[in-house]
């Protein structure tokens, strides 16, 4: 069984895959000896790990340079978050993911953002005739996490936009920005891609989506949020945006 295949059943399973996400090599290596199946990166925690702000301002050498880092103590899969694939032109982001595999990587993650689901379909398809089908695909759609639409809208949206991606390529869909219980549950009983959340803690969040068919959980930047907190004392009041906005 390949490293590939390993991620890839980590989906299948009744068990879902709880990722505590990491940044550097030093992150890395304590979720791995803390017993994780998988490692998987945070682009806001990378990005700030070195020096850059989250939304697609790191360059692609930092990039892959930390990817390297990380490796280097890697045993178990990692998935790396790409957010938009740091560029709109979709063959640039095809390249910059098989430069990605080839060190080794085995998922991405991949984002809509605020840009058109046409455009992150067609990112898809070129990263699939680049890199074939021995990489698990993370679609990641913002309709919930940036609010452009709600109620029904937004759930037929994002079913309408998960579907598009699974017929372009994907492997999984993960919805950040969404926590209602129900809707989640719905979402999951309406496609056939294994789908990611992201709650801000996994032993408290995660009990509440047991009969939810949930594949995954991450934490995205919380888990450097938390980590970092012990730096600013006696002020314990650090969120995304404080951290953010220290490299705008």
């Amino acid at each position: 069984m390949t490293i590939f295949d390993r991620f890839k059943l980590l989906h299948d399973t009744k068990q879902p895959l709880l990722l505590n996400n990491i940044w550097d090599a030093a992150s890395a290596a304590l979720v791995q000896a803390n017993g994780a199946t998988a490692l998987a990166t945070s682009s806001a925690s990378l990005a700030w790990a070195l020096g850059y702000a989250d939304g697609s301002h790191l360059p692609n050498d930092e990039l892959l340079n930390a990817i390297k880092c990380i490796q280097k103590i890697a045993t178990i899969p990692l998935s790396v978050d790409i957010e938009d694939g740091y560029s709109s032109n979709p063959i640039e982001v095809a390249n910059l993911v098989k430069s990605i595999t080839s060190l080794g990587v085995v998922g991405i993650n991949i984002e809509d953002g605020a840009g058109p689901a046409e455009l992150l379909t067609v990112k898809i398809k070129a990263i699939r005739e680049s890199v074939g089908n021995e990489l698990f695909i993370n679609a990641r759609t913002d309709v919930y996490l940036r609010a452009i639409a709600e109620g029904e809208v937004a759930f037929n949206m994002a079913i309408e936009r998960l579907n598009t991606y699974q017929n372009a390529g994907a492997n999984g869909g993960f919805i950040p920005g969404l926590s209602n219980t129900v809707i989640v549950k719905r979402l999951s009983n309406s496609t056939s891609l294994p789908i990611n959340i992201m709650v801000n803690d996994l032993e408290v969040d995660v009990p509440r989506f047991e009969h939810s068919k949930i594949a995954r959980f991450s934490v995205g930047p919380s888990s450097f949020v938390d980590a970092y907190r012990q730096l600013v004392k006696p002020n314990p009041e650090l969120d995304y945006n404080r951290i953010n906005n220290l490299f705008l």
